[in-house]
């Protein structure tokens, strides 16, 4: 999401202002009777919820919430994005260059027999077919995309009316919230709409995607005084933000676009950031662009002063820059990411951003946390333990006391200790039923600075509890005794070493351990705080194992195979991350050396970061803000760095990585935050995927450095007939129809096979790259286009036209009608030979440049594209054998043609080859 601070919210939308400013200096029982004067009575608000009849006149009065990021295109539009890129302007632009020469003056002088509409026809016609291409894929991918996203749920908790008119929680998603409804926040939750605060508990909430402020602010619930700023109001919450922590319930006010985030959000999508692929695509695009406009002027002036011809100067000249322009460039690389999208949806991998598609395959770090990513994700409470390391059920009813009742987002531990205790409940009858027997008071929720949760709560008789589990070493800082042998005693150092010991042998050995403490009758009961959380009593521990997940070696181990490095980065203890990373293959050290502490990297400049984290596999103890620099760092490196995460924790780090990835069960601002989604939580469908995203850029880089080495070599083979040959090589309609086979032939390649040496590292756009190829490989097929030349200036139209007579000495034997018929004869059976040749060189380039090795030998291309080359040679081989040669100027060939054809196609086979080796040599890969 773009940060966009609102600096003047009272010029947004006025209904809105006002009715925050409302909301945010009465009490809640003034705004209830506000939002239901101002529905006329048809919508009946109050703490308890709505019910059906008020839900549904909301609906009607204030909308759906859906935010309109940006206008559905209209079909005009979609169709005018699709034809109009720079590719197919330099196209349009000589096609009305070519209507005026060839259409427009010879009418207007009065010579109508001259008048060619060839030209014309086909530079539209390639336009048409690159556009309607394109709209086509886009369309297609457009409609894939949002099916899969809508596989994706956001949901919030709201409290409504049953049809009994009882009060009831239920999980909705996003777009059924309307005005009047009463949510409930805890930590991980977004913000649904623009809400009013009824209710809070230490709750904290990000809103730096409106304010563009980092800092997280805490809300109350009461009436405040007028204040300049509505996003400075700390009883208001917006659409667009996040719970940190904390939790509390606030009542909808303004819905979809009435909502501040609403009324910016059009100005905020229309900016949306240039991400790495398009900067790739449009630098490798103007490389080929400036090409164009350097070397066209070029082969004009030629084609003028040698040949004295102007008019059909120009008229080559516009040709030569059709056959430069890759105007299929934006369909393939649409199809490219379409066709990528749809195999990844097949494999659980839902793309949000068809562009990443590509970024995803050029990661070459991937940063993940390790709770069921490369464990199971099945967290089990294996020991409930007293501080002598002993089972104790004590320690299990207090635990589950505090888990039952937390309100905020209950993770893998927390269902873990209940599915314990009520195991053991049903199994001994004479364990009460703790939920039925208690009742919560107070509550402090978990946040990542405490790292504890504590939970007050009164038994039957009204004795009050307070209970806190959290991280060992935050709950030791704040416990002053400890139950030691069914005794109250003080907390000493050596009881602390004694603890310690015996969590540390638990975190050897693979477990999450976190410790238990309680103090009776609290005395801030219904005012509950942090400055409560001290003097505690430590009961003991509890001892959780998530083991690694079979697959999770394998995928590290493939990961690595792929060029992909795999790091660790988790907020859980650095022995338990130890213990895991080292049985899944991570390089942890034996007195986890390897490992790099939260602490630690506090105490680093960026510098010492950068050495450190390039080296470091796993790091532990991590806060989100640590997670972001150590992403941040390895950017800077030159590192392209995918980020895995399905945490609150995660998200400012799943913002700032090339590539954010999440999982269908992360938490709504998780999901939101990245870019792809995977429907299974595991490495190998990560490897999948990268495998599918260098499969997608191979395919387009193939088009891009084909169409260009073999364009300009093209180029270079015009150059020199310009220069020594007395005629043209090819007239501008022979270029022409060579152009737009080549590029529906080239429609094939998206389909193409890869091979699995480009698969095994990660690819990234290189737009020097493309320059070096094509002034490596352009001139290798010149070099076969000037021994056409040759062949058919000195041996062939002599041999079979001119009764051994060249074309330079027709003129000395041959005089009126029969020198005419002479030389027409030669040229066009001289264009007619080149046209063939480079038929077969530019198809036969696909085949030898598409792979690294030898080409249908150790390599194949897909059937595809086997179908359509084939087909291309067929095609264009017999045309000077049809009817339709006189159209084109042409006359056939003697079978002896082909004599000199197949050894010369051969040859060239075999100097693509030398060259590609010496190029791979030189710049270390093909592609």
């Amino acid at each position: 999401m773009t940060t966009k601070k609102i600096k003047n919210p009272q010029k947004i939308n006025k209904k809105t202002f006002k009715i925050l400013e409302f909301a945010s200096m009465h009490t809640a029982e003034n705004i209830f009777e506000y939002l239901n004067k101002s529905s006329n009575g048809l919508i009946h608000a109050s703490k308890t919820g709505l019910n059906k009849s008020s839900i549904y006149a909301s609906r009607e009065i204030y909308g759906d919430n859906v935010v309109t990021h940006q206008k559905k295109q209209s079909l005009g539009t979609q169709l005018f994005k699709a034809f109009i890129n720079p590719f197919t302007l330099i196209l349009l632009v000589l096609a009305g260059v070519s209507c005026f020469m060839d259409i427009i003056l010879p009418l207007s002088c009065g010579r109508a027999d001259e008048v060619s509409i060839q030209a014309v026809v086909i530079i539209c016609a390639m336009v048409f077919l690159s556009g309607i291409l394109r709209f086509v894929q886009e369309s297609r991918s457009g409609a894939a995309a949002e099916l899969l996203l809508s596989m994706i749920t956001t949901t919030c908790s709201v409290i409504r009316k049953n049809k009994h008119n009882e009060e009831k929680k239920k999980e909705i998603p996003l777009d059924k919230v309307v005005v009047g409804d009463i949510v409930t926040l805890s930590a991980g939750d977004m913000i649904p709409a623009d809400v009013r605060i009824l209710e809070a508990k230490d709750l904290f909430i990000n809103q730096s995607s409106l304010t563009g402020e980092s800092e997280p602010i805490e809300k109350i619930a009461k009436p405040l005084d007028k204040i300049d700023s509505i996003t400075d109001r700390t009883n208001l919450a917006f659409m667009g933000s996040n719970v940190l922590s904390g939790q509390g319930s606030a009542l909808v006010l303004a819905t979809g676009d009435s909502t501040l985030f609403g009324s910016v959000a059009s100005e905020v999508a229309s900016q949306a950031p240039e991400t790495n692929f398009t900067k790739g695509v449009n630098k490798v695009s103007w490389v080929l662009i400036r090409f164009m406009l350097i070397m066209v002027p070029i082969v004009f002036f030629v084609n003028g002063f040698t040949k004295g011809d102007w008019l059909e100067a120009l008229l080559f000249g516009i040709s030569i820059a059709v056959g430069l322009t890759p105007e299929m460039l934006p369909m393939i690389v649409s199809t490219c990411l379409a066709k990528g999208a749809v195999i990844m949806s097949k494999k659980k991998t839902i793309v949000k951003n068809l562009n990443a598609i590509q970024s995803f395959g050029a990661i070459n770090i991937l940063c993940t946390d390790k709770t069921g990513t490369i464990t199971q994700d099945e967290v089990v409470l294996e020991y409930h333990i007293n501080v002598h390391g002993k089972e104790d059920d004590r320690i299990l009813r207090h635990a589950y006391l505090n888990s039952y009742f937390q309100t905020g987002y209950k993770n893998l531990m927390d269902i873990a200790i209940i599915n314990k205790t009520e195991e053991l409940e049903l199994a001994n009858p004479k364990i009460i039923d703790l939920s039925q027997n208690y009742t919560k008071i107070d509550e402090m929720p978990f946040d990542f600075v405490r790292r504890r949760l504590s939970v007050v709560v009164q038994d039957t008789s009204g004795k009050t509890q307070m209970i806190t589990k959290g991280a060992v070493e935050e709950m030791l800082s704040i416990c002053s005794f400890v139950e030691y042998d069914s005794k109250l005693e003080p907390l000493s150092n050596e009881l602390k070493q004694e603890i310690l010991q015996v969590v540390d042998d638990l975190n050897k050995d693979g477990f999450r351990v976190i410790a238990l403490a309680q103090k009776n009758n609290p005395s801030q009961v219904g005012a509950f705080g942090v400055k409560d959380e001290c003097d505690m009593v430590l009961l003991g521990y509890l001892a959780f194992l998530d083991p690694p997940k079979s697959s999770a070696k394998l995928a590290i181990t493939a990961l690595r195979d792929h060029g992909v490095m795999a790091k660790v980065l988790t907020g859980d203890n650095p022995k338990v991350a130890q213990n895991i990373c080292k049985q899944v293959g991570l390089q942890v050290g034996i007195n986890g050396d390897k490992i790099l502490l939260g602490h630690q990297i506090e105490q680093m400049s960026d510098e010492e970061l950068a050495v450190c984290a390039i080296q470091t596999e796993v790091f532990a103890k991590l806060s989100p803000d640590q997670k972001v620099r150590i992403v941040k760092v390895l950017q800077d490196l030159g590192h392209s760095v995918g980020f895995m995460g399905d945490g609150i924790n995660d998200v400012p780090a799943l913002k700032i990585a090339d590539v954010g990835i999440s999982v269908d069960s992360a938490v709504d601002i998780a999901k939101e935050s990245a870019d792809i989604i995977l429907l299974e939580k595991d490495l190998m469908v990560l490897e999948e995927g990268i495998i599918e995203g260098r499969k997608t850029y191979a395919n387009m880089i193939k088009y891009i450095k084909m169409t260009a080495s073999s364009n300009f070599g093209n180029m270079f083979s015009v150059l020199a007939a310009s220069v020594f040959l007395p005629f043209i090589p090819m007239m501008p309609l022979h270029l022409l129809i060579l152009n737009l086979i080549y590029d529906i032939s080239c429609m094939s390649l998206p389909w193409d096979n890869v091979d699995k040496e480009i698969l095994k590292t990660p690819q990234n756009w290189d737009s020097k790259s493309v320059s070096s190829f094509m002034l490596w490989f352009g001139p290798v097929s010149s070099v076969f286009d000037w021994s056409t030349y040759v062949f058919m200036y000195f041996v062939c139209c002599p041999m079979f036209v001119s009764g051994g007579v060249l074309y330079n000495d027709l003129v000395n034997v041959f005089a009126g009608d029969m020198l005419a018929t002479m030389q027409l004869n030669y040229e066009a059976m001289f264009q007619a030979g080149w046209f063939i040749e480079s038929m077969w060189s530019q198809m036969l380039i696909i085949h030898m440049l598409r792979t690294s090795k030898i080409p249908f030998v150790q390599s194949s291309a897909s059937a595809p594209v086997m179908f359509f080359t084939l087909s291309g040679i067929i095609a264009l081989t017999i045309i000077p054998f049809t009817q339709l040669a006189n159209a084109l100027g042409f006359v056939a060939l003697p079978s002896w043609f082909f004599w000199y054809l197949i050894p010369c196609v051969v040859l060239y086979m075999l100097l693509a080859t030398l060259v590609k080796v010496i190029y791979i040599r030189c710049y270390g890969k093909l592609l």
